[in-house]
């Protein structure tokens, strides 16, 4: 944006520094009698309207009053053009972007139960594009103010809700809302600093789902000493994949094109039973799951830590099960609003 801006602000420049070069040259060889300095003067005062008065003996050369008032005409469009790209620029530079930041401010704040993603590197991105998929509320800290301003209007039209600075200061986690969130991604690309967002996370919110990236697997046990829910390697998972490409492909395949439908985005998600549900302790089939949304139950994960897989219809539901599900997010959105009525 600023780079455009300066663009704007540059070929407004030129433009005016034509038109006075074009309009002293003209002087220069309609009046003769007159240096290309006084030519030049003449062009500047005569675009900028100041009025100081004619060139000396200026009443003789028709052909060069004639000639000013097209100057004068075109001079004051150019400067016109000039002072209205500037004045934008500052509005849409400073005032505008310290309104933008106000008003992302209120919405960060606005915020509960939503998540933090620290970094906006490479890992980070990916995290970034599944949860605006799944259009999970999110906010991100980056370091970099170009990096994330520059992402945030290529990618998502200015429509990310981001935070600059440093994630391993309490304040920056803070200001993020990390005291109402329920749920953190560390994806930057130092072990140490990982280990210290996670840290700070975890004191600032005790409740809060923290899953952090291991760069180096022996610092794996460290992070989650530190608080960590979940860690997850890059590295392991390049791995796995390379060895699915391998044994399975079909089924590696299935799962890429699940992920990258543009019509259809499908996922894997999990819905959980609120204690107050209006279909505890009744059967997996008394939840209308097939006649109100287009979602396959693969899974059910008890609050035991047990997983059934492809549960039986008559499979009764607990009070905090999870129902493993497959489908658009959209649906299942309208899972959760279901399974959250009451009696």
């Amino acid at each position: 944006m600023l780079k455009s801006a300066l663009r704007r602000v540059g070929a407004a420049l030129v433009l005016l520094v034509v038109v006075v070069v074009l309009g002293a040259l003209a002087v220069w060889v309609l009046g003769q009698e007159y240096t290309f300095f006084e030519a030049v003067y003449f062009a500047v005062i005569s675009v900028s309207t100041v009025g100081y008065g004619e060139l000396p003996h200026m009443e003789m050369h028709h052909n060069v009053r004639a000639f000013s008032i097209l100057l004068i005409v075109a001079g004051v469009c150019a400067v016109a053009f000039f002072q209205s790209t500037i004045t934008a620029m500052l509005v849409e530079g400073v005032l505008g972007k310290a309104f933008r930041r106000r008003r992302m401010n209120k919405r960060i704040n606005s915020l509960s139960d939503h998540l933090v993603v620290v970094g906006c590197g490479r890992t980070g991105h990916y995290v970034i594009d599944e949860l605006h998929t799944v259009k999970q509320p999110f906010v991100v800290i980056e370091r970099d103010a170009d990096k994330i301003e520059r992402y945030n209007e290529e990618e998502y039209g200015g429509e990310l809700l981001f935070i600059v600075g440093d994630a391993t200061e309490d304040s920056t986690l803070k200001e993020a809302g990390i005291e109402r969130a329920a749920g953190l991604v560390s994806a930057l690309t130092d072990d140490r600093d990982n280990l210290f967002v996670t840290l700070s996370a975890r004191e600032l919110n005790p409740k809060a789902r923290i899953v952090s990236k291991v760069v180096d697997s022996e610092n794996e046990p460290k992070i989650l000493r530190a608080g960590a829910d979940s860690t997850v390697s890059p590295t392991r998972i390049g791995g796995l994949r390379l060895a699915s490409e391998l044994v399975r492909p079909k089924v590696t395949e299935f799962l890429d094109q699940m992920m990258r439908l543009t019509e259809k985005n499908l996922r894997f998600d999990e819905v959980e039973l609120p204690k107050d549900s209006k279909y505890i302790k009744k059967s997996l089939a008394q939840i209308p799951i097939r006649q109100k949304t287009n979602l396959l139950v693969v899974a059910l994960h008890e609050p035991t830590g047990e997983f059934i897989y492809n549960p039986s219809p008559d499979q009764p539901l607990q009070p905090g099960i999870q129902l493993i599900v497959i489908g658009e997010p959209d649906e299942v959105q309208r899972l959760r609003r279901m399974v959250a009525e009451t009696s």
